[in-house]
């Protein structure tokens, strides 16, 4: 079972700060192509559930019908993901202002992560099509 802990973020500049109350101890790396225009390589994400405030000027894209991306008004910083209808907040992992020990958990959308790079660590892996079929339970 997942142990969740609460943990504090900030954008690069300090103007955005963000708190979870329920993240994960885990993080996942994903290699969808839209994660990878968002910030040139994989994302490495702490799945946060839907307890997140946040405070300060962001800017919030649709990247898709059922997600958004957040950004710091100010700065650019990348600060969420977040799935709409589960209310779902994925915060990438240096973002957090004491780096907690995290275990890597799983790689997702394996089938577009491109040959160039791999990581040490030996995780589950899950194609796009089982990421969205998990998510639609």
């Amino acid at each position: 079972m997942t142990e969740k802990q609460s943990l504090k973020a900030s954008c690069l500049c300090g103007a955005v700060t963000l708190h979870a109350k329920n993240a994960k101890s885990e993080f996942d790396a994903c290699h969808c192509s839209m994660c990878a225009k968002w910030g040139g390589g994989p994302f490495l994400g702490v799945e946060c559930g839907s307890e997140v405030t946040v405070d300060g000027e962001i800017s919030v894209f649709a990247s898709s019908d059922w997600a958004e991306r957040a950004f710091c008004g100010r700065c650019g910083t990348h600060l969420y993901y977040r799935l709409k209808a589960h209310n779902a907040y994925v915060l990438p992992m240096g973002l957090f202002d004491q780096r907690p020990t995290l275990a890597f958990e799983k790689q997702i959308f394996i089938d577009e992560k491109p040959d160039e790079y791999s990581f040490a660590e030996k995780t589950p892996t899950l194609t796009g099509q089982e990421v969205f079929k998990l998510y639609s339970e």
